[in-house]
């Protein structure tokens, strides 16, 4: 018998998402997660005894969200390494590689995992919808469960890095070919979780942030690189994924500047990519990296397009120390010069946990922030938060 009348009465109880205070997604992972992992590496409990572990501390981690009052609630990515590797080896035609080094952050080295194509790339059933699956009984119907995942776009850039775009070249001679590929397994796996009841998806994307920074221009893409290009190219990739999907599940997008280990990748303000990311992605909303001024101003906000939202990342997931909760409110009023007030929203910048490293900070000094957004935002807008 379909749930698809459960699935919809539910989704009654909540105005669209994003909601006025809001997560991007990952959280520090407890000590009984971190130390069931590595046990596991070790080959010291089975997969079972690790499943175990982690259902336990997602359903810890669901009912602490809503006990703080969030209304979208996700699994803190318990289940991954990554943010994004994790999901891009979930797809037939693609391997979990090691690289020669990681991903280069200010002053730190990410471990060398990478995905690599082995073949066409297609969805033939993706691990992730049982994950989703789970976190959505775990979360009951009073809270919306929020799923993340990777960007296509995202998963391009990984697949031509460095030696792995060998790979691309001898499975798809014709990059049409694979980029039509791309789209179509995505819209396979985003169709999937809507089946298994899923209203909420975020695709998190660190493409944007890289065409955001002028340095990474001349270092990583040589001369004669065309930003322009790209940005249509990832602009493409990520609307058709998202094209035609039913009406009542909301895609939203969260634009990363790297976040591994209360580090940072790229720097530089959203103007370079405003008109393409902010006026033509077919999502509803945006979570934007605002905590530093790295991220530049607010001024880009003027191409966000039709009714869109914006959930300002005001709040540092790096860093315990609490922001000032007056400096946050006169951050929001500013951004108010170029989207009005009922089209944003306040999150933390990003994932407290992008990696199961974590950021340097406490669980506590965590919650402390996610209670801090919801104060905030109760001021900001009312009852209507």
């Amino acid at each position: 018998m379909s749930n698809q009348p459960q699935v919809s009465n539910t989704s009654k109880k909540f105005k669209k998402a994003p909601f006025r205070y809001d997560v991007v997604g990952s959280y520090l992972r407890p000590q009984a997660l971190r130390e069931a992992r590595e046990k596991f590496a070790a080959g010291q409990i089975t997969q079972a005894e690790l499943t175990k572990v982690e259902d336990e501390e997602i359903r810890k981690l669901v009912d602490k969200q809503k006990e703080l009052g969030l209304k979208a609630v996700t699994d803190g990515e318990f289940r991954r390494s990554y943010w994004h590797l994790d999901f891009f080896w979930g797809f037939d035609g693609i391997e979990h590689v090691l690289m020669d080094r990681g991903y280069l952050f200010h002053g730190e080295e990410t471990r060398a995992d990478s995905a690599r194509l082995t073949g066409k790339i297609r969805d033939n059933g993706h691990p992730f919808l049982a994950h989703y699956r789970f976190l959505k009984e775990a979360a009951g119907t009073d809270v919306l469960a929020k799923q993340t995942i990777p960007a296509p776009a995202q998963l391009l850039a990984e697949l031509v890095r460095d030696v792995n775009a060998k790979e691309v070249e001898r499975v798809y001679p014709d990059r049409e070919d694979l980029y039509r590929d791309i789209a179509a397994a995505y819209r396979s796996v985003i169709l999937a979780f809507y089946e298994a009841g899923c209203r909420n998806i975020q695709l998190d994307d660190c493409t944007w942030g890289m065409l955001c920074d002028k340095s990474f221009w001349s270092t990583m893409a040589g001369e004669g690189y065309d930003p322009q290009l790209l940005q249509d190219l990832y602009l493409r990739l990520n609307n058709d994924a998202i094209a035609d999907l039913p009406a009542d599940l909301i895609v939203t997008t969260h634009v990363c500047r790297g976040n591994y280990h209360s580090t940072w990748a790229t720097s530089g303000g959203y103007d370079p990519v405003a008109e393409t990311l902010l006026g033509q992605e077919n999502v509803s909303a945006y979570f934007l990296e605002y905590d530093t001024d790295r991220a530049g101003d607010f001024a880009p906000l003027q191409h966000v397009s039709g009714d869109k939202q914006v959930v300002l990342g005001l709040i540092s997931s790096k860093t315990g120390e609490l922001e000032n909760k007056e400096q946050i409110i006169a951050r929001i009023k500013e951004a108010q010069q170029y989207i009005p007030a009922e089209r944003l929203c306040l999150s933390p910048q990003c994932g407290f946990a992008s990696t199961e490293e974590g950021n340097i900070l406490t669980e506590e000094e965590q919650w402390k922030k996610i209670s801090l957004i919801k104060e905030i935002a109760e001021e900001v807008w009312g009852q209507e938060a």
